[in-house]
């Protein structure tokens, strides 16, 4: 009987003629080139959340429209007071220590260009800052705004304040 003989096989690394280092170099490569894309990946969608997060923030925040600071007799800063129209809250924040006495409260006055007074709140307790709920139309035309001091049982005759400016300053709109 013939014999037939079969021809030896060879080994892979000889028949692709690609050793077996840069296999492993470029699955190596493979890798990083993956979690690179994996690692920016995840980045920019970090970054859209943050952005989303801070687009969010940004709309509850108060936009101060109007600015008023309220001087003295001796021209010295006494309060503050910021108006955002979104809330439409007047916050009102003491800059001195001026107290009011116990029969008496510190009215807040929008004051327009016939220097006609208009009440847009009392302030009801001494703590340094207060917020006063004014609808946007109390602060049309008013070119300034005042603080008075009134008996608090009597309060301010007919609409018009009993006492002279405690604190005055023009009323500024600021650009938002």
């Amino acid at each position: 009987m013939l014999e037939t003989t079969t021809p030896s096989t060879t080994s892979p690394d000889t028949s692709t003629g690609v050793s077996a280092w840069w296999r492993a170099l470029s699955i190596f490569l493979i890798l990083v080139v993956f979690i690179g894309w994996a690692l920016g990946a995840s980045m920019f969608e970090q970054f859209k959340s943050q952005i989303h997060h801070l687009e969010a923030k940004l709309v509850e925040i108060p936009q101060v429209r109007e600015v008023s600071v309220l001087l003295d007799e001796a021209q010295a800063p006494a309060l503050l007071l910021t108006y955002d129209p979104k809330n439409q809250k007047l916050q009102v924040q003491r800059l001195n220590e001026v107290k009011e006495g116990r029969g008496q409260s510190l009215h807040v006055w929008a004051i327009t260009d016939e220097d006609t007074p208009r009440l847009l709140g009392v302030l009801t307790n001494k703590y340094k800052t207060q917020q006063l709920d004014v609808p946007t139309q109390a602060l049309e035309s008013a070119r300034s705004l005042g603080i008075s001091v009134e008996n608090k049982d009597r309060g301010p005759y007919q609409g018009k304040p009993q006492q002279p400016w405690l604190f005055k300053g023009w009323l500024v709109q600021k650009a938002i």
